[in-house]
């Protein structure tokens, strides 16, 4: 019985070893364990990117946009949408909880430096990421697709009273109800920097907290006020043939689209990634996914991400 045991373990022992020298020769001595070595043979990273967005619908499909173009890429990328307000998700890139969320220049900069006077597009980018180091956060490129702030009043009332830009509406501003979002009777550009630089006083002020979106437009078109605060990428500024008044004195700052993350964070293929895409996005384009969106079609930010990507050649 004794030599049988032995003669079993021997047996078992000998079966192990060869096993060893096996995985040793297939390993090539690294750890069988270990799955850095594929990463590394492959020339892929195991990091995860998170791509981030602020909670309206936008910002959502610009994060869509951004995560489609990175895994295109070749990188592993997971979202994290609607976070919050400004202060929020730039909170988030700051911990590292998020890698990249999309953003816009004019109020990025007004953040960092509520100081901040620049105006057009090239003066905010110049000024924007020594503005932002003490933030301990960085940009990429800016794309030419630019959201920004704007006075609308419909067909019917630039008619009557022969309105091209807000210097038109000045001798009349006293008869206006004005609509828009609370917060724009407090930024400089808001209804202070129409007073400074118009002398434009509205009759009085409607505050109405969904960002340029149904319940403004429905306000402006029905006449319950004569002017609004409408976003430039609204879709109803083409479907309900509004008239967006020119801005001569640059009272509304430059509001490019563009990467919010913080330095060293993004893997060089990352920002090269992200640069190319800024460098396509346009203006309309914005326009066409918020009608997606926003409008009839109701699509997810994603659905609609997903399209545009396809037709312009990416692959995610």
């Amino acid at each position: 019985m004794t030599i049988s045991l032995f003669r079993r373990a021997g047996a078992w022992l000998a079966g192990f070893f060869a096993l060893a020298l096996v995985l040793t020769a297939c390993g090539g001595g690294s750890d069988p364990l270990d799955d850095s070595g594929d990463d590394a043979a492959s020339g892929g990273s195991s990091e995860t990117i998170t791509v981030g967005s602020a909670d309206f619908p936008e910002s959502q499909v610009i994060a869509e946009l951004y995560a489609g173009v990175l895994k295109d890429a070749g990188l592993t990328v997971e979202t994290n949408a609607g976070i919050g307000a400004r202060e929020a998700y730039t909170g988030a890139v700051k911990d590292g909880s998020v890698d990249v969320v999309p953003d816009y220049s004019g109020n990025l900069l007004l953040f960092a430096d509520t100081e901040a006077t620049q105006a057009s597009a090239e003066d905010i980018m110049s000024a924007l990421p020594g503005a932002l180091e003490s933030e301990g956060l960085s940009v990429l490129e800016a794309s030419d697709a630019e959201n920004k702030d704007s006075l609308a009043v419909t067909q019917a009332t630039a008619d009557e009273h022969s309105l091209k830009s807000i210097e038109d509406m000045a001798p009349v501003c006293g008869e206006f109800i004005m609509a828009g979002p609370p917060e724009f009777q407090e930024r400089a550009y808001g209804v202070k920097g129409l007073e400074e630089k118009y002398n434009c006083t509205f009759k009085s002020f409607e505050p109405i907290n969904d960002g340029s979106g149904p319940l403004t437009v429905q306000a402006l078109t029905s006449g319950d006020v004569q002017v609004a605060n409408i976003f430039t990428t609204t879709p109803a500024i083409e479907d309900e043939n509004l008239v967006v008044l020119e801005d001569p004195k640059n009272n509304f700052i430059a509001q490019q689209v563009l990467p919010l993350t913080a330095p060293d964070r993004l893997p060089q293929e990352a920002q090269d990634a992200l640069n190319e895409f800024s460098g396509k996005l346009t203006t309309q384009d914005l326009i066409d996914l918020n009608r997606k969106v926003s409008g009839e079609q109701q699509m997810n930010p994603a659905d609609a991400a997903a399209e545009w990507l396809s037709e312009n050649g990416y692959q995610s």
